[in-house]
């Protein structure tokens, strides 16, 4: 009898404890967001993207695909929404500029039609889709005068300047017509360690962790390295507006 018992008090004490363990495809992580610096007591801030120029010299890229992953990243943007990719295209036909604009002063033409406040021009600068897969990325923004500026906006955090910031992978190879507010250009070359690391940090809370390939699915598949070349380079473009309110609100202290 007291065997038994011994035995029954062990297989619960077991089967409790299998209970008690979590699954770890039940770990959830929140991946890491963008915060536009923009003041959005009012509303959010609207832009309008069009299919980026293919510079890369391959005809295997699929600009509309790049230009739909560049929308998707920039709503999940904290204060920005952007128009539908169709929508864009098609004022933009309409004014006579299917390309894109030529100069500031399309994007502004092109911002009113859309009733947006800024228009991002881009530029497939490098493609390669075999393991290791390569994107580069070139995005400008032209904005219409208004919310935008610094004497629309509240207080900068300088604590999230400082902490939004990096140079790694850029590329000033590109250059764009008129006066864009802000510039970026990324390599994203997956050879690169810079590269993997910013890649594996985006894919923490976006990929399954107990999957073989865990975050290296992103490099497994062009479409998946892709959305990731898209929300890096979003996510530089922000950075580098940060830095623009910042010289706007101080000048003095970006004097050389």
């Amino acid at each position: 009898m007291l065997a038994r018992v011994l035995v029954a008090l062990w297989a619960s004490t077991t089967l409790c404890a299998c209970a008690a363990k979590p699954d770890p495809r039940d770990r959830l992580a929140a991946p890491a967001a963008i915060v536009a610096p923009y003041d959005t007591s009012e509303r959010d801030v609207i832009w309008a993207v069009l299919p980026p120029r293919n510079e890369s010299g391959t005809s295997l890229v699929r600009t509309d695909l790049i230009g739909d992953e560049l929308v998707a990243a920039i709503q999940q943007i904290r204060g920005v929404r952007c128009v539908p990719l169709n929508r864009a295209l098609e004022a933009a036909r309409e004014l006579g500029m299917p390309d894109g604009p030529r100069d500031s002063g399309d994007a502004v033409r092109l911002a009113d039609a859309l009733g947006v406040d800024g228009v991002i021009a881009s530029t497939v600068t490098a493609y390669d889709p075999y393991d290791p897969p390569i994107l580069g990325l070139a995005l400008a923004l032209y904005t219409k005068p208004g919310r935008m500026s610094q004497a629309a906006q509240t207080d900068l955090d300088p604590m999230a300047l400082r902490m939004a910031f990096s140079d790694f992978g850029r590329f000033d190879g590109v250059r764009f017509s008129g006066d864009p507010v802000s510039v970026v250009s990324e390599h994203l070359d997956a050879r690169d360690h810079a590269v993997l690391m910013a890649l594996r940090a985006y894919a923490t809370g976006r990929s399954d962790p107990t999957s073989s390939l865990r975050w290296r699915v992103y490099t497994a598949s062009m479409e998946l390295y892709t959305r990731f070349a898209a929300h890096h380079a979003v996510g530089r473009l922000i950075d580098e507006e940060w830095l623009r309110l910042a010289r706007e609100a101080n000048p003095a202290a970006w004097k050389p």
